[in-house]
């Protein structure tokens, strides 16, 4: 994502609910590049640590797979500036089908 003047909070850093949604989207792409093409991935439970404020411009927010269970995934990820971590997530995902 290119975050911009749209993504800021009155402290004039990235909203938290941006980095939140950016966290949620790389944990569930990480469920389904595992999985059936029948099945979507859906968020049980996610909690965000914010640990740098993060400016204008381009994040990346990159997933890892933590145990694929047969009901549910434990996963982790982080949004990166550049070298700066500003968010850590876990969440627990399942899948449904479509």
């Amino acid at each position: 994502m290119v975050a911009d003047e749209r993504h800021l909070n009155p402290g004039g850093t990235v909203h938290g609910g941006a980095l939140a949604t950016l966290i949620d989207i790389a944990m569930g792409a990480a469920v389904f590049a595992g999985g059936d093409d029948d099945e979507r991935p859906v968020t049980i439970e996610m909690k965000v640590n914010y640990l740098e404020g993060g400016e204008p411009g381009r994040l990346q927010a990159v997933a890892k797979v933590r145990r694929r269970g047969s009901r549910f995934t434990v996963l982790e990820a982080e949004v990166v500036q550049g070298d700066r971590v500003l968010a850590f997530g876990t969440g627990s995902f399942t899948t449904i089908s479509r």
